[in-house]
Formats: C-alpha cells, structure tokens, sequence
C-alpha cells in the first residue's frame, strides 16, 4: 500500500493550502497505482513520532512532505530517527550536496544540519536546491515546497518502484439517480458487491442550496474488467427499484 503524511502547523492554521495531496494521487495514478492513506500533522514532535512508529511497523509505502528543515519548528528528521531507535548522523552524500550547493561560503552548522538523516538513510536528490531529503525503510522524507517535493517523489517512483507499476490499476464507472435517497439504493449497492468482489460501490449525494435533494452520483470502482459488467448490474437494480437515472 502507499500512504502519505502531510506535515506542518501552517496546514492546520490556514496559512496554507495542501497541494501535495492531489499530486500524488495524480502521480501513482499514471503509473497505475493508488493511494491508500493519508494523515495530516502538525508540528508536534510526541504526535509524528507515534505516527511515524505506527507507518514504520507497516510495509506500506510512504510519503512524507515537509518539516525536514533546520529551524526549530522542523522536527520530521528528529522524529524518524526517534521512530526507529537510531541516530542523526550528518550523511556524508548529503554533506557534499550541501557544500556545493554553498561553493566558496561558509557551510555553517545549521546548513550541514539539514543533512543529519537516522542512520541507515540514503539520499532523495533535491533537482532545486541541492539540499537533499532521504528514504529509510520504505519511507521517502521531501520538503514541503511543492517545487522541491514533486519532482524527487518522481524521482523516487522511477528509481524504487517501477515494478510495482500497474499493479494497482482500476476504473471508475457511474450514474446520477433521481428521486431518491441514498438510503434507498442500499440494497442495489450491497447486491452488486456482493456479486463483483473486485469493485466497491459508491454513492456521491448532491444537494441544493436549501439542503433539498438533487440527485445521487451512483457508481463502481474497482477491477477494470469487472467495472462494465458490474455497473449495468447496478443499472439493472436501480430500473428495477423505479428510480430514474441518467
């Protein structure tokens, strides 16, 4: 599975807005795979690290965006190492990367600090700035800055997981119905799952400005050859049931 974890108090503030989401679900998409997870968290230490314990303990995928800095509000680093009972080590790659970014200026603690990874880390090459992030045990640690994170997260698929591609391919298929509430199409909806392992149904409910009921998107996602067939059953038991679609 892939998940994601979506880093920083100015999400949670307001003071920006999330873009890293859409991009990777967009990102695996093309390369036939899909997000499973995702967790927004602020910039508390007690909290990332529970929740980088928890991620590690799984043999899932995962991204994490932001708080790989040096200033003091930046503890994504301190909390892997943490995560995983090991220690910041300034990496030597990363090292290198650093002092050429800074050719003929001082590498001052704080600039080399960005390069202190938990042991056992390799480098995710920053095509910016040069100032790198790092992968340990299937985790792949990037900026927040969408400009830094998106093209080493490409990076990062087309170097670890090119294997994988395609193997989490689906399609979508669906319907608006008419007249009726979401409660009464359940019975289609369990009826179709029940028949076609490979898809989930959903149900997507629109509504007016009045809270007044518009229509209800209706509709299969799943394994690619089972999506036709599953939603003309889905079809079938809403004509059957009398509600109007289009």
């Amino acid at each position: 599975m892939f998940g994601a974890l979506i880093i920083g108090d100015e999400l949670l503030v307001g003071k920006r807005e999330d873009k890293h989401l859409g991009f990777l679900i967009r990102a695996l998409a093309q390369r036939g795979l899909r997000l499973d997870w995702a967790l927004y968290l602020g910039d508390q230490p007690a909290r990332l690290t529970e929740a980088l314990k928890r991620s590690f303990a799984s043999s899932d995928v995962v991204f994490s965006f932001g708080g790989i800095g040096a200033t003091p509000d930046d503890h994504t680093r301190q909390c892997a190492a943490a995560a995983l009972k090991v220690d910041l080590a300034l990496h030597p790659e990363a090292e290198r990367e650093i002092r050429a970014r800074f050719p003929g200026q001082e590498v001052t603690p704080q600039r080399l600090a960005m390069g202190e990874f938990p042991q056992g880390a390799v480098i995710i090459p920053n095509p910016v700035n040069r100032i790198p992030g790092f992968s340990i045990a299937d985790h792949h640690f990037v900026p927040g800055f969408p400009q830094m994170a998106w093209p080493m997260v490409e990076w990062v698929l087309e170097q670890r997981y090119r294997d994988r591609f395609d193997s989490q391919k689906w399609a979508e298929a669906s319907m608006l119905v008419f007249d009726a509430g979401e409660s009464q199409l359940i019975p289609a909806m369990k009826t179709v799952e029940s028949e076609y392992r490979g898809v989930k149904v959903f149900s997507l409910p629109s509504m007016g400005a009045d809270g007044s009921r518009i229509h209800v998107e209706l509709g299969v996602r799943g394994e690619p050859a089972q999506v036709a067939p599953a939603m003309e059953r889905l079809r079938h038991e809403v004509r059957a049931a009398g509600f109007p679609y289009k």
